[in-house]
């Protein structure tokens, strides 16, 4: 299709006095750029993606100051301080017959911009940013872009069915695959229009949706990012939304449906049972894997929960072991996998209460949207009775039909590595939401697709995080995209990444986190609290 032009409207005022821009990571300081040869909010024209057209392009110049994130937590909400004066552009693009309006928005800051594009990722059905990344971007000197591919917010999917009731095939491709990558390509035509010359380098940011973009952006479009950083990505997509409905199959099966305090006591359990594996009891399990607590041990155990006295039953630990061992079909051959050990069982084993105080399931929005509105076309299909057979009826669906649209499971990477780029992910091992053990399956995969670990590793290295909960909602800090540019721009791949792990006690201890296959373990000596204390080996099993 034959690409159009569009002069840009601008909507500029005149622009604030520069903000001093927040001290970069390490990796962004290193990078020596000369300033853009002119900057402008008013860009003249864009280039609209092939396949596309431009409905509308607005420019606006604001001031230095503090960025109220919308939303509530954890989602949204808080504020971003000292955001440096920027240019916000937004483009709208359309594909002509979808009657789809997918708005691309670039944050481009006035001064102290480092010569780097960033795109900022989504989560949960939300395909791009609410300005906390952007924001956050530009304070480290980026210029920034993200887009909401013409779909709604994190829990919203009013956008999924048609009229007729079917799944409008124009926006799920946009939430998949397609606004991402014509993100990328107006976003840095954006820069070049901006600042008058292109940016040095492009980078992908994202967690959870957001990696899984990042994964898609490697496996379809190699050449839009120099770099991407993909953490606790949603690849593998139809098996672990899925996947992850198996806790509510479980208590559904057994009319067995323990309390959060009775999970947390299994949870606890496990922790003091496998925390020394590593070396040292420091309220982290650093190789979930290697833990082989059989829950049937808490059965008899009284504990407190809500000021009840609750005796731990067979039931209960049957309950535990089948969430832990993940979904099977009726012939008990494994599907996908369950949830690590040392992870929270809610909010994928959520209960509720009817009216008459009979407990139920409560399924989490997410791969029950998914199961129902998506696989189902039903809104209304109740997730919480699904029986092991249907529960691999559906399973089954939805890989069959939406794996080619959204899967993001494709373990050639080759373009991606032969167009020079770099791809780090991070993976929590206490992940509530996403089972890590998934994450590792894809990078085995990829091993033997590219003939083995050691040539995957020069473009491609997974880092898992001990105790480290979805995305870091508990406060796990990671050090990724200062390590990533280092790996970019000055070829030093990262053997670890430093971060900062919050421990079952609520405590703060530094790590390194090693990369994959390898695990940590303490040295013996040294101060458990520090990394130094640690070094990472190859893990043994049984």
């Amino acid at each position: 299709m034959k690409r159009r032009f569009l002069t840009i409207v601008a909507a500029c005022v005149p622009l604030a006095a520069a903000a001093a821009v927040s001290t970069p990571v390490s990796a962004s300081a290193s990078l020596a750029v000369a300033g853009p040869s002119s900057y402008t909010c008013a860009p003249s024209t864009l280039p609209a993606p092939e396949g596309t057209a431009v409905e509308s392009v607005t420019a606006a110049a604001v001031p230095a100051g503090t960025f109220q994130v919308p939303g509530v937590p954890p989602l949204g909400g808080g504020q971003v301080p000292d955001v440096p004066a920027h240019c916000e552009v937004t483009v709208t693009l359309t594909h002509p017959g979808a009657n789809d309006h997918a708005k691309v928005n670039v944050w481009l800051p006035q001064a102290g911009w480092n010569g780097r594009f960033q795109a900022v990722g989504g989560k949960a059905y939300a395909a791009g940013d609410n300005g906390a990344g952007l924001a956050a971007a530009v304070k480290q000197g980026y210029a920034a872009a993200t887009t909401d591919a013409g779909v709604g917010g994190p829990l919203d999917t009013d956008w999924a069915l048609d009229p007729s009731g079917h799944v409008d095939t124009a926006l799920l491709d946009n939430f998949a695959s397609r606004s991402a990558h014509e993100m990328a390509l107006v976003g840095k035509q954006v820069v070049a229009e901006v600042y008058g010359r292109a940016a040095s380098y492009s980078y992908w940011n994202g967690c959870s949706t957001g990696g899984r973009q990042g994964y898609m952006e490697a496996q379809r479009y190699p050449n839009d990012f120099n770099g991407i950083n993909a953490a606790a990505p949603g690849i593998n997509w139809n098996q672990f939304e899925v996947a992850t409905l198996w806790p509510q199959v479980v208590m559904n099966e057994a009319h067995t449906y323990p309390t959060g305090c009775e999970f947390d006591a299994f949870k606890q359990a496990a922790l003091k049972a496998c925390d020394k594996l590593d070396g040292v009891a420091d309220g982290l399990i650093s190789d979930p894997q290697r833990c082989d607590f059989d829950p049937r041990r808490l059965v008899g155990t009284r504990i407190e929960c809500d000021g009840k006295q609750v005796t731990v039953t067979e039931a209960d630990a049957e309950v535990v072991r089948k969430i832990w061992d993940g979904p099977r079909d009726v012939n008990g051959k494994r599907l996908w996998y369950g949830l690590s050990i040392g992870a929270d069982f809610l909010p994928l084993a959520a209960t509720k209460k009817d009216a008459n105080g009979v407990t139920t399931g409560a399924p989490f929005f997410v791969p029950s949207v998914w199961a129902a509105t998506f696989v189902q076309e039903q809104p209304s299909f109740d997730t919480a009775n699904l029986t092991t057979a249907t529960f691999e009826e559906l399973f089954r669906k939805a890989r069959a039909e939406y794996d080619p649209v959204i899967g993001t499971r494709d373990a050639d990477l080759s373009a991606f590595r032969d167009a020079g780029g770099k791809l780090i992910t991070w993976h929590g091992d206490a992940d509530q939401l996403i089972p890590t053990a998934g994450t590792v399956d894809y990078r085995k995969r990829v091993d033997e697709e590219m003939s083995g670990t050691r040539k995957v590793d020069d473009f491609y290295r997974l880092f898992l995080a001990p105790g480290v909960s979805h995305c870091g909602l508990d406060g796990g800090k990671v050090d990724d995209l200062a390590s990533l540019t280092a790996w970019v721009e000055h070829g030093k791949a990262p053997a670890v990444l430093h971060a900062a792990l919050t421990t079952a006690t609520g405590g703060t201890v530094a790590r390194d986190l090693c990369r994959y296959p390898m695990v940590s373990r303490y040295t013996g000596h040294g101060d458990p609290n520090a990394a130094s204390g640690f070094r990472c080996v190859r893990p043994s099993r049984g």
